[in-house]
């Protein structure tokens, strides 16, 4: 259960912005839609801490579980279920999913419309409702997409991610679950950022419906020119609830680097530094793109083709072809960019 708990702050964020957007009486703002953020985040907090309780107060009728009931002081010695009065402590993961994807959207929408005064909140609304169709729609899709980025290094994307992050943060620890289990926060969307995409119109940050939400918590592919591991490493560092949950870094390697000198010490310093930082947690492919291109046509050429896909490893082969071709743009944008 730790693993399945999402939010899915994407969906959050559309249903905060199509609130403001409809209400007569709001004056469209970055600090209005935020007010709305908060408020249905805060929702959604409530409703899984809700379901969590749900869960558990009726896993004991449908099943015990036994490797908990084993492993835990309490069951055996009490004879209840784990998840029915066995045991004193529980914490909950709370996951959020989404975060580059929110994060961008409100620096794109702080740059283009408020800063910068290049579309008006009524052009944009229209533009998402229409999914950037169109020539125009498809300029505006191109400017958004072209915001600040969460992961460039003191950028707005950045500071939105952090203030998203101590936002989530605050609501999952502010108080237990009604039926007063420990939640824990983190950011892991695990393999769920296709599905959950599906879930979600298009977004400020130039996605479009129904695409994947941002993997993680990563920035999304190409959130630098340079695409510097460091700097992703530093933003996910920075981003980091702090409750012992995990936020984890995927990164993608090429095989290449192998014939540099230095290039394990430097992988090593990156891996330790982010620690040191308050990481939590890496995945690590190291994956030729070339090769990747290659399998993502014709999977059955590449039957031992093993890659990191977020929280857990697959046979490329066996991915979904939705879920290859993420693994793939993330590799193939993040090493050739």
């Amino acid at each position: 259960m730790n693993d399945t708990v999402k939010i899915n702050i994407a969906k959050v964020f559309e249903v905060a912005f199509q609130e403001m957007m409809a209400t007569s009486d709001a004056r469209p703002s970055i600090d209005e839609l935020w007010h709305r953020f908060d408020s249905h985040l805060r929702k959604a907090v409530l409703c899984t801490a809700r379901g969590i309780d749900f869960q558990l107060d009726h896993q004991h009728l449908n099943e015990p579980e036994l490797i908990l009931n084993l492993l835990s002081h309490g069951p055996i010695e009490r004879g209840l279920n784990v998840t029915n009065g066995g045991v004193d402590l529980y914490n909950m993961s709370c996951d959020g999913t989404g975060l580059a994807t929110v994060a961008d959207s409100f620096a794109a929408l702080e740059q283009r419309i408020q800063r910068q005064r290049l579309l008006s909140w009524p052009q944009i609304a229209e533009h998402l409702d229409n999914n950037y169709e169109g020539t125009d729609g498809q300029c505006v899709r191109l400017m958004m997409k072209t915001g600040p980025h969460y992961g460039e290094g003191g950028s707005p994307g950045d500071q939105w991610a952090e203030r998203v992050s101590r936002l989530f943060t605050r609501l999952v620890k502010e108080h237990p679950t009604p039926g007063g289990r420990n939640m824990i926060p983190g950011w892991f969307s695990w393999a769920d950022t296709v599905r959950l995409g599906k879930q979600v119109g298009a977004t400020p940050n130039g996605r479009r419906a129904g695409q994947p939400i941002s993997h993680g918590a990563n920035p999304d592919p190409g959130f630098r020119t340079d695409g510097a591991a460091t700097a992703m490493a530093k933003a996910i560092a920075a981003i980091q609830p702090g409750y012992g949950n995990t936020a984890p870094i995927q990164l993608e390697l090429d095989p290449g680097l192998a014939w540099l000198d230095d290039a394990v010490d430097k992988v090593c310093s990156l891996i330790k530094t982010h620690f040191e930082l308050g990481g939590t947690l890496f995945n690590i492919n190291i994956v030729d793109p070339r090769e990747i291109l290659e399998a993502n046509k014709d999977p059955s050429k590449f039957p031992d083709l093993i890659v990191r896909v977020t929280g857990f490893t697959a046979y490329f082969a066996t991915l979904s072809p939705e879920f290859r071709q993420l693994v793939v743009d993330r590799i193939v944008r993040e090493q050739m960019d």
